[in-house]
């Protein structure tokens, strides 16, 4: 276990390693607001949809970020969440799912470009989904994609354009992203046995 951090209370402490800590969350979701506002030339142009359920807080987290760097942009104008349920192709294998809410910026996603934002990065099926939801929404000029954690081991040829933190696992580790914001605490740690 990393030194100095707690393992969070409902994660069994014998089992897991804690990879990021709250300040290293924060650090990470800093330098992805910096990335993406020199990739863009600015964030006139930005609308930032969370994938739910983690990927909505951290895309709230990431607005804030964009507009403390960027002067004249205001958080809540950049941000909003996009449900993939009805999209995803685990349908059948899984089908008891709660349909989230999709909500978008007054200004929508037509010519504008929109960073996806996700807490794990790992097969790549949601993404595919998110895509597919896109589609229904509009138009963007663009799509890029922002995860807090990319642990590889990619099913489909999707990466992220901005990554908080690499993290090269096995198959049978299981990675959790806990958010303050669902979990009442920021954490992100590393499982043995069950994959996610």
């Amino acid at each position: 276990m990393t030194s100095g951090t707690p393992v969070p209370d409902d994660v069994d402490a014998s089992q897991a390693t804690v990879v990021l800590g709250e300040q290293d969350v924060a650090r990470a979701l800093t330098r992805i607001a910096h990335e993406i506002l020199e990739r863009n030339k600015g964030g006139d142009e930005l609308v930032v949809l969370g994938i739910p359920t983690r990927g909505v807080p951290l895309a709230y987290r990431l607005a804030e970020r964009l507009a403390a760097v960027e002067p004249g942009l205001v958080a809540e104008n950049l941000v909003g969440s996009l449900d993939v349920t009805m999209y995803r192709d685990d349908l059948a294998q899984h089908p008891t799912r709660t349909i989230g809410a999709t909500s978008v910026p007054a200004g929508g996603i037509d010519g504008k470009v929109v960073v996806l934002v996700d807490d794990v990065l790992f097969s790549g099926r949601t993404i595919r989904a998110a895509l597919d939801a896109l589609n229904d929404l509009g138009r963007p000029r663009a799509v890029q994609l922002a995860a807090l954690v990319d642990r590889g081991h990619r099913e489909l040829p999707i990466r992220a354009d901005f990554v908080g933190k690499n993290l090269p696992t096995s198959t049978s580790e299981r990675v959790t992203v806990l958010l303050a914001e669902t979990d009442g605490r920021t954490a992100v740690v590393i499982e043995n046995g069950g994959a996610r």
